[in-house]
């Protein structure tokens, strides 16, 4: 009971600092001091493009690390808000579902740093998760411009892969994303152009695993199959993945080297291979409706959506397909 009351004071220590827009079920609250916890513990963040509404789950206990971490970076940000105490204070309330939060955060940032390109590629992340593709556009294509010339620079890792080795670079997000936004909204022209220059950046195999696959979907859904094929070579098995698996085994599926119930062999229901499921998910459903297997697809884009994991990319690309499918067209 008193670990419990210490979870319940942290949380409403944090809560309190920031949350002044979000109330229970998204209701508004205009000051800190009248501030409640609501008793869902959820806070709504966004519509889906299916039209259902969706928000942060907070769960006090499973989650006490990260409301941890959070009153940190807070606590961090309170005695320098500095560029970097802004971008960590934002990517923890993100790591907690909070992206509207990270986004207010990132905006305020950008009024004392307004050429921290560094703010927009996480502005502009967290854009593509609350669907406001417009929005994370204009974002990255902002950061492209002021990060031109600029060395590769390494991203910090919030939650380490199994080697504790930080494999992004802030070049490689924001072109990365770029295109995805574009892809998402069906220009393919335009992603196909980030995609390009996000591979000149990808400088290790977890980085070209990423980026060859939604390269290959980029020129597939622009009839160029036989570029995309080729494109495939550059993933070879001797490649050492140490977190982009889910990528790695989606590029097997497309070269005929894993067959399609060997994608989904992820438990869907457990927490640590929910997002394995859902990306590989998106990338079999995908793989069916190229071939023309809609009703197949539209099965498979169900099951990622039914994980609720609805920040996910492999989320929000199968709510476009199955938006698109609904529509009377051919998804995403």
């Amino acid at each position: 009971m008193a670990k419990l009351g210490k979870i319940a004071a942290r949380m409403m220590w944090v809560f309190s600092f920031f949350l002044l827009n979000c109330g229970e079920k998204g209701e508004q609250v205009s000051t800190t001091e009248s501030l409640e916890l609501p008793k869902s513990d959820e806070y709504f963040q966004t519509m889906s493009l299916l039209g259902d509404s969706l928000y942060a789950e907070i769960d006090s206990v499973a989650q006490e690390k990260q409301l941890i971490n959070l009153e940190e970076a807070i606590s961090a940000y309170s005695s320098d808000p500095s560029l970097y105490n802004y971008i960590w204070k934002g990517r923890r309330e993100a790591y907690l579902g909070l992206h509207q939060q990270a986004v207010q955060t990132y905006t305020e940032a950008l009024e004392q740093f307004p050429e921290g390109y560094q703010l927009l590629r996480h502005r502009g992340h967290r854009y593509i998760t609350l669907r406001e593709f417009d929005e994370a556009i204009a974002d990255f294509n902002k950061a492209a411009e002021l990060m031109k010339d600029q060395p590769l620079e390494v991203e910090e890792d919030g939650i380490p892969n199994r080697l504790n080795i930080p494999l992004s670079t802030v070049q490689f997000n924001v072109w990365y994303h770029l295109g995805l936004a574009h892809y998402l909204k069906g220009e393919y022209e335009l992603a196909l152009k980030a995609y390009q220059n996000c591979l000149e950046v990808s400088d290790n195999d977890d980085l070209v695993v990423a980026t060859v696959d939604w390269y290959y979907m980029t020129l597939q859904k622009l009839g160029k199959g036989e570029q995309a094929m080729e494109l495939l070579q550059m993933v070879k098995p001797e490649m050492e993945i140490i977190e982009n698996d889910a990528y790695f085994k989606r590029i097997s599926l497309y070269k005929g080297e894993l067959e399609p119930n060997g994608l989904l062999n992820t438990a869907a229901n457990e927490a640590d291979q929910q997002l394995q499921f859902v990306t590989q998910g998106y990338g079999l459903g995908n793989y069916y409706l190229e071939k023309g297997q809609e009703e197949k697809a539209m099965e498979i884009f169900q099951k990622v959506l039914d994980t609720g994991y609805w920040s996910a990319f492999g989320y929000i690309a199968s709510e476009v397909a199955l938006q698109k499918l609904k529509d009377g067209k051919r998804g995403v």
